[in-house]
């Protein structure tokens, strides 16, 4: 283990997380307060006139008995192993009509409006004031102020009146979350300055991607020796690995990043493709929150400058489940490049599958779970990507937990796949052991896909796959900083253990008690990340060096749809088959180990002092080993300019580790042999 001069912290939130029970907490039609609601500052009651849109959830008939007939759709030894679980079958578990109307009635006298139901009778949503809702459930609602943001939540137990509170489960929408897309754009660590969007136009008159980014960004080791300017001390001289993408003929900067066909190949897809598996006959569902006009506009012009295949009305297709939103509101909260993102990355990894958006009249909690029931009840496919969480498991009320699960139990029972990013924030400040679980991809039922870097191998041949976290040191401007400055981490792929799930079965072999994320992993490092295209006022634009675990979710969705073609029918919730795939189907991802990562040596008036590599990055705690490269910024060149240290593979305290870890979790899929050991199954 690398040692580090970081003093090891244990925060409040991380005793609050080991202290939360990892058994559900709901029952008999109570919901619980959230643990936020102890952490955030009280702003007072809602308006009582606010509309609000709750969902109620009924109790299952025989809850272990459904339990075990979903389980039993996993159970390699079961007669039901990968028999999907049809309406006929729901229907003996299912909550009956009778008690759907009690429930309904309940609600309806105190004024709230149904506006939907499950068609098994598994929930009912209703619409209706703040007011209306808080005496329906018993219950106060409060604005709180939490994390620079204004949420609302039940401050006092929720439970329907009357006797249909028997019969209620839980309850959706009491509680605000509003859902964080993840992707994240590469930046100046010093400044937080992103590469500006490029006009389509100027980049097809420039040449085209090759003049703009490159894939060749890690070069060989180098000496870069700074001077203080008008002083003979201090001096600095460093050698390591170079992160410079270069420039192009015109001496503009290029940034690092991809091409779908680089990343076809490099997760081995080639070879799937060649033998007709490119995810023909599947659907990839989008769930997104707004949606845009120019969808699929802005994926086919991606597609034309990528060698695709392009989007039709036949192999595309936007649902609003309800109505269209304001889709201003997705360029006021990043869901247009989210979007563009989820698109264009889905098609380039599996293009011979359909993709259907499902567009979230808000981002809010509560309408992404409806949307989530809306694509299982109206089976539009077996393969959901979503690049997006609402909340830390630390946060999340009980019931906001276990709405999301029986969700996904539902789905999984189906073949349904809900696959998730992991989260951009590494262990979001709650440190071990526990880490970041975020909701929903820390449910049972779902599958975590968390992230990685991929470089150009700088002291060999072929591609370096490292798990994602960004570290920075600032070590010169006009001269060399003494000594170097520690900004440290940056962004990285999310995991951890649950505090409320326990471990499902197909994780017995691993630590701890909770359910524990990510999964499986793709590309999500910005650093090394991709270009996309998105319309902003009318014109095109090119974005470069986008990643996040939201790239990471379509990459292997993509590829899960492609395994489900190989099979032949859907193959349920990726998540456990991935655990027991053999090495050979996944690449475990390991400590990258690099002999030349960075060391200097810094000469001032006290002396000479040397600097090995470990000692100039922050947060190396947990970590087992990392890369680290000279990073000179492109747009303040050469040695008197702004030079930094990049550390990768240094995430927190999350670590990757041989065999399943919290960033990576069992590894990323290895092309055509993870298609057929997946399909086998």
């Amino acid at each position: 283990m690398l040692l580090s001069r970081q003093a090891v912290r244990l925060s409040w939130a991380c005793i609050a997380v080991l202290a939360l029970e990892l058994q559900p907490a709901t029952a008999f039609g109570s919901t619980a307060v959230a643990p936020l609601v102890q952490r955030a500052q009280d702003l007072g009651a809602v308006n009582p006139s606010k509309d609000m849109k709750v969902t109620v959830y009924l109790n299952v008939h025989n809850q272990a008995a459904y339990d075990q007939a979903v389980a039993n759709r996993y159970d390699p030894a079961s007669p039901y192993y990968h028999q999907w679980m049809s309406d006929a079958d729901f229907a003996a578990f299912a909550p009956t009509k009778a008690e759907m109307a009690v429930v309904q009635a309940e609600l309806q006298r105190h004024g709230l409006t149904v506006i939907s139901t499950d068609p098994q009778n598994f929930s009912v949503r209703v619409e209706g004031s703040a007011a209306n809702v808080q005496a329906a459930f018993q219950t106060q609602i409060h604005n709180l102020a939490l994390k620079e943001k204004t949420i609302f939540a039940h401050v006092t137990p929720a439970q329907l009146t009357g006797a249909a509170g028997s019969l209620v489960q839980s309850i959706a929408g009491l509680d605000q979350g509003n859902a964080r897309n993840l992707y994240k754009v590469v930046k100046n660590p010093k400044t937080g300055a992103s590469p500006a969007p490029i006009a389509l136009s100027s980049v097809l008159a420039s040449g085209g991607l090759g003049s703009i980014i490159t894939s060749n960004c890690v070069k060989n080791p180098k000496t870069e020796n700074y001077t203080t300017p008008g002083a003979l001390l201090p001096t600095a001289s460093y050698y390591g690995n170079l992160y410079n993408p270069g420039s192009n003929s015109a001496g503009t900067p290029l940034t690092c990043g991809f091409t779908a066909a680089e990343l076809q190949s490099h997760y081995g897809l080639n070879a799937a493709y060649n033998k007709g598996f490119d995810g023909t006959g599947q659907t990839i569902v989008l769930l997104e929150a707004y949606g845009t006009p120019f969808m699929m506009q802005d994926a086919n012009a991606f597609n034309s400058l990528m060698g695709l295949p392009l989007l039709t009305s036949s192999n595309f297709k936007v649902v609003y489940p309800e109505g269209v939103p304001n889709q201003t509101l997705a360029y006021s909260y990043g869901w247009d490049v989210e979007i563009s993102l989820d698109i264009q990355w889905a098609h380039a990894m599996a293009p011979g599958a359909k993709i259907v958006v499902v567009a979230a009249y808000t981002q809010e909690n509560e309408d992404l779970e409806y949307c989530m029931k809306y694509i299982v009840s109206n089976h539009l496919g077996y393969v959901v990507s979503d690049s997006w969480e609402v909340d830390q498991d630390a946060d999340a009320g009980p019931a906001e937990q276990d709405d999301f699960n029986n969700i996904l139990k539902k789905a999984a029972a189906q073949g349904i796949s809900f696959n998730f990013s992991s989260g951009d924030g590494g262990d979001e400040g709650l440190g071990t052991p526990v880490g970041a679980s975020l909701v929903p991809s820390n449910a049972p039922y779902a599958t975590g896909v968390g992230g990685t870097s991929i470089f150009n191998n700088p002291n060999g041949a072929g591609q370096l796959e490292t798990g994602w976290g960004t570290n920075f040191t600032y070590i010169a401007f006009d001269g060399p900083f003494d000594p170097p400055l520690e900004y440290g981490f940056q962004f990285g792929a999310g995991g951890g253990q649950s505090a409320y799930f326990e471990k499902p079965k197909w994780q017995k072999t691993l630590s701890g008690t909770g359910r524990q994320s990510p999964d499986v992993s793709a590309l999500a490092d910005p650093y090394t990340g991709v270009p996309l295209i998105v319309t902003e006022q009318g014109t095109q634009y090119l974005y470069v060096g986008i990643g996040g675990t939201s790239l990471a979710s379509p990459i292997f969705s993509a590829i899960w749809a492609i395994a489900q073609q190989k099979a032949g029918g859907p193959l349920g919730q990726a998540a456990p088959i991935i655990a027991a795939l053999s090495s050979t189907a996944v690449t475990d991802i390991v400590p990258p180990y690099s002999p030349t990562n960075v060391s200097g040596t810094i000469k001032d008036s006290f002396g000479s002092f040397f600097y090995p590599a470990a000692s100039l990055l922050s947060g190396l705690d947990n970590t087992q080993g990392f890369l680290s490269a000279i990073y000179p910024d492109p747009y303040n060149p050469g040695p008197q300019g702004q030079s930094g240290i990049l550390g990768f593979g240094i995430d927190t305290s999350l670590t990757v580790t041989v065999g399943w870890d919290n960033v990576t979790g069992y590894g990323v899929p290895n092309g055509l042999p993870f298609i057929k050991a997946a399909a086998a199954q």
